[in-house]
């Protein structure tokens, strides 16, 4: 069974809705610069308010298959992205499918823009690692007609299916598994501040509050990096004097603090607990062991491609959200 995508908006509706020609409107997407600066706008408007996409394969039937998905990452060099999508490809390489790959960098706009580029090529659906959208990127979605399947968080509401795992609850669980190991001034420590690293903060605090304990946040938007955790790991040592724990919102900065800790001859876990997010396989390498949350990054990837074929092939998603339990390693630091 073929895919039933929408009818594209024309270079005519967009003409009518402002009354002027189809070549005119063809003229601007050539070049904006060759209409006025007052039909500059005009035209802008009517192509935001119609959701028009350009079409890059013309010759291609509207309602046919292009055995392709698109796949928008928000990081090309996190690990973590880097097996999600090698789980889609096991899964979309059993059906022959293609994925066209974007780079978004954690940013609404540039999502919008990557978007906008991979529906011209008539995709068959999408899978997004974010739940933030503009309202263009989501009329765009809509008015695609593709299915979509938004990945890493099963709790977020969603715009069509979800598959992930509760970023809150793992958080909530790590930081109660330190508190019972006697840490009383955990610090949570942040980067990028994406969705996801906001969810964690929030459950971190709430662990915290409800031990009756004081939480106490150090977040940056700069991406995540070894050398990030030891400088916020610094910044923690000044301000926080009394600091006897930190969970990190991945492992990167988890790593940093842990190597730092041995650079200064502190003792890990006796005077500082480390735990980290994702569960990488270096941080069960290093000494001592990092303790961290172990995420199903690849099975991630291949359930939701293979959800994403079945319903682009007219199967009904009976479970439009998958939740996958994540697995907590002590490891040796907390």
């Amino acid at each position: 069974m073929t895919i039933n995508k929408k009818r594209r908006t024309g270079l005519q509706e967009i003409a009518d809705l402002i009354g002027i020609s189809k070549m005119t409107v063809s003229r601007f997407l050539r070049d904006p610069k060759l209409v006025s600066e007052p039909l500059q706008l005009r035209i802008s408007a009517a192509i935001d308010k119609l959701g028009y996409l350009p079409n890059k394969a013309p010759d291609m039937l509207s309602n046919a298959k292009s055995y392709a998905i698109g796949v928008l990452l928000p990081s090309l060099t996190n690990q973590v992205f880097a097996d999600v999508l090698k789980g889609i490809e096991i899964e979309t390489d059993k059906h022959s499918y293609q994925t066209m790959i974007a780079h978004t960098g954690y940013n609404p706009e540039k999502e919008e823009m990557r978007l906008r580029s991979l529906l011209a090529y008539n995709i068959d659906g999408l899978i997004l690692t974010e739940r933030t959208h503009t309202a263009a990127t989501r009329k765009m979605i809509e008015l695609s007609g593709v299915p979509v399947v938004e990945i890493m968080d099963s709790v977020s509401p969603c715009i069509d299916m979800a598959v992930g795992f509760d970023n809150f609850i793992a958080t909530k669980t790590m930081i109660q598994r330190m508190i019972n190991k006697g840490h009383q001034h955990i610090a949570y420590f942040s980067a990028r501040q994406d969705d996801r690293s906001i969810i964690r903060q929030k459950a971190y605090e709430e662990a915290m509050i409800a031990a009756g304990l004081i939480p106490k946040t150090f977040a940056t938007k700069e991406p995540s990096s070894y050398s990030l955790g030891t400088q916020l790991f610094h910044q923690a040592l000044k301000e926080y004097p009394q600091i006897d724990g930190v969970f990190s919102t991945n492992d990167d900065l988890a790593l940093g603090i842990l190597f730092e800790c041995k650079r200064l001859n502190i003792n890990v876990p006796k005077q500082i607990a480390v735990a980290g997010f994702h569960g990488h396989d270096v941080g069960q390498v290093v000494t001592p062991k990092l303790a961290s949350i172990l995420t199903p990054r690849i099975a991630i990837g291949q359930k939701s491609a293979e959800m994403l074929i079945r319903s682009i092939n007219g199967e009904t998603i009976t479970q439009k959200v998958i939740d996958f339990p994540v697995k907590y390693l002590d490891g040796e630091s907390i």
